[in-house]
């Protein structure tokens, strides 16, 4: 892996318990992408030592450790936050579990790069691995996320694989306590939008790995769906706060 790394833009990749098949997704992704930097959120499956590992092999592959689990937006914090203070600019978020197609991470880098005060989202391509309920629940959220932003162009607000402008991002984070857990992906891009930066979809495969195939899930479908009701509550007010600048940023044509 000899590519030249990147000085603005780096593959961050949240991991909690994911399993072995964490190794094939990071390889994957130091196949496409310099530098590639995993931030383990606690896990106790024993991947932190195989990525340590891996990454003391590699100098393009950095493993930062967060003692205990705290949840994905804690996860993607800590990274933006050594991001930043390194002088990154932007990061491509995506899952340890072998879900996002790592193959696309250079187109949308690239895509990022000629727009970089934008966020570029994926909107997922689903397969017959999917499960019906997961789709079509997510229906909902997405209905929801477009009415929050006054339909500003989120393609697919659940979708975890996506290139954030880091500071914007933190400037969101630092601002409240919310979306520290699974409520990171779809605050996050409501509440760029109402910061300004607007998105570009981008279709991307997703896949949905059975058990025998290393797939591994922390979805729990009643405490992770009273948390997205709980924020799509919070984001209802906060959208009737923002009406007028919103609608500003609606009218006002993009950069």
């Amino acid at each position: 892996m000899t590519q030249t790394p990147s000085t603005s833009h780096l593959v961050l990749i949240p991991s909690y318990n994911p399993g072995p098949k964490v190794y094939e997704t990071v390889s994957a992704a130091r196949a496409q992408w310099n530098p590639v930097w995993v931030v383990v959120d606690g896990s106790t499956d024993g991947t932190t030592a195989g990525l340590q590992a891996m990454a003391e092999a590699d100098d393009g592959l950095r493993v930062l450790v967060l003692p205990q689990n705290c949840g994905k937006g804690v996860a993607v914090l800590h990274g933006l936050d050594e991001a930043a203070r390194l002088g990154f600019t932007h990061a491509l978020a995506m899952d340890s579990d072998g879900q996002h197609p790592a193959g696309l991470i250079p187109e949308f880098m690239a895509c990022s790069q000629q727009n970089p005060a934008k966020m570029v989202l994926g909107k997922p391509v689903f397969d017959a691995s999917a499960p019906a309920l997961r789709v079509n629940g997510r229906k909902v959220s997405n209905w929801l996320a477009n009415i929050e932003t006054l339909w500003m162009g989120i393609g697919d607000s659940l979708y975890g694989f996506r290139v954030y402008p880091v500071e914007p991002l933190r400037q969101v984070m630092r601002g409240q306590r919310w979306m520290r857990r699974f409520d990171f992906d779809p605050e996050a891009v409501v509440r760029l939008c109402w910061r300004g930066v607007r998105p570009i979809n981008l279709p991307a495969p997703v896949k949905y790995l059975r058990a025998d195939e290393g797939g591994v899930s922390h979805f729990n479908y009643w405490r992770d769906n009273r948390l997205l009701a709980w924020m799509h509550t919070r984001l209802m007010v906060g959208f009737v706060l923002r009406l007028p600048i919103l609608i500003f940023h609606k009218i006002t044509p993009p950069a």
